[in-house]
């Protein structure tokens, strides 16, 4: 196997397993047909082009960073992750005001993913 397809062959030998061999692009995720497949909801949302607001629920190691991963890369969107267990309002102020600057100044849409949601402290 050369190091070019070998999947434990990185630049960072720092970098975590699980993201070294998470997938890059829409046709390496394996399952999530329900979501995936023709006519399903993020299938359409991949095939438009336009980010919608969504919620991704589901056990850990699905996939679901990944997804909103992949959609910030497809739609072009710059891609925030916050977790809700250590963040509070004024987190969520700040990634608003950062989406809001950065429609205004390239145009670019943001994709915020809030890691946890259920944990978020209305605090």
């Amino acid at each position: 196997m050369s190091s070019a397809t070998d999947l434990f062959a990185v630049e960072n030998p720092a970098t975590p397993l699980a993201e070294r061999l998470r997938p890059k692009t829409l046709a390496d995720v394996i399952g999530q047909r329900h979501l995936l497949g023709p006519g399903k909801a993020l299938a359409v949302a991949f095939a438009s082009g336009k980010p919608h607001s969504m919620i991704l629920w589901g056990p850990p190691g699905t996939g679901k960073t990944t997804l909103a991963r992949l959609m910030a890369d497809a739609f072009n969107a710059d891609f925030l992750s916050i977790s809700a267990v250590l963040a509070g309002v004024k987190d969520i102020r700040e990634a608003v005001a950062h989406a809001e600057a950065a429609l205004a100044q390239s145009g670019r849409h943001t994709i915020l993913f809030v890691d946890e949601v259920h944990r978020f402290n209305k605090a």
